[in-house]
């Protein structure tokens, strides 16, 4: 009779636990992607002409929101997909994961209202937009520290993460600043030049798609004044190694596609530090 107390009240235990930790279903949000502001010179010589410019608009975009139980405010994380799209792993495991951790998450859809279906071969218009649109939907939330938002990208979201908190880029136009970001096997080019924010990026060794070496030319660029870049490249790792989806591994346009668990394991560990460091109070 003990024991079988002992299992009820553990049981009871577990599942108040989890049901602390549940995040809430995921809900589908609107909003648009940070509008590209006109420049000082264009609405000078504008004035100067007596030209009426046209207030400029963002393009409308999906997102997926998830959030931890509570009224918060909570520190947030803005995740923007690859080049293929919405996937298992960014659309559900990494939002509950990061729910979990006490995040809000949003998971920004940038195909869906431009009727894109992949751009692994072609041109996606510049997806920073989306990302700085995505933390102007948060900065409207009583959920969300927005003193507290990370940017966190995979693939070609990860490209569009660098680009979105490099120096001298579109970062410096926005009313809303990210605090940090991530970026999983991104293509990083030297002429990037320092960081905005504290970046963490994650490769592997053996993708050719996005060569971690590009990764480790840009750090040798940085100057003394940027914020920290740590670059953590994974032995015998190929591209989206963190994707249980891609347990068997797979070829795409002669790249490797391919899950391995120790290398995703140590991964998301970093990334629970680097969150933890950067976005505690």
């Amino acid at each position: 009779m003990k024991t079988t107390r002992l299992f009820l009240c553990l049981v009871a235990f577990l599942s108040a636990t989890l049901a602390g930790n549940r995040a809430d279903a995921d809900e589908l949000v609107r909003f648009e992607s940070a509008p590209v502001k006109l420049s000082p010179f264009r609405i000078r010589k504008a004035n100067e002409q007596g030209e009426n410019l046209p207030q400029p608009q963002g393009t409308p975009l999906l997102g997926y929101l998830s959030r931890p139980q509570g009224d918060g405010p909570f520190p947030a994380v803005v995740v923007l997909h690859g080049c293929e799209g919405m996937r298992l792993s960014i659309n559900e495991l990494w939002p509950k994961r990061l729910v979990s951790w006490g995040y809000v998450v949003l998971v920004v859809d940038s195909f869906t209202t431009r009727n894109i279906k992949d751009t692994c071969q072609s041109y996606l218009p510049d997806r920073v937009f989306d990302a700085y649109g995505a933390l102007n939907f948060l900065s409207k939330q009583s959920f969300v520290d927005i003193s507290r938002v990370a940017l966190m990208g995979f693939s070609a979201g990860g490209t569009a993460t660098l680009e979105g908190t490099k120096i001298e880029g579109n970062e410096q136009l926005m009313d809303h600043k990210f605090k940090a970001a991530v970026a999983y096997y991104p293509v990083c080019a030297a002429s990037q030049g320092d960081a905005t924010v504290p970046i963490l990026i994650l490769s592997g060794e053996r993708d050719n798609w996005s060569p971690a070496d590009r990764c480790r030319k840009r750090l040798a660029r940085l100057s003394d004044d940027s914020p920290p870049i740590e670059l953590n490249i994974y032995k015998g790792t190929y591209h989206d190694f963190d994707a249980p989806e891609f347990k068997v591994g797979r070829k795409v346009l002669g790249h490797i596609e391919k899950y391995n668990p120790d290398a995703a394991e140590k991964s998301i560990r970093s990334v629970y530090t680097f969150l933890q460091k950067y976005l505690s109070n």
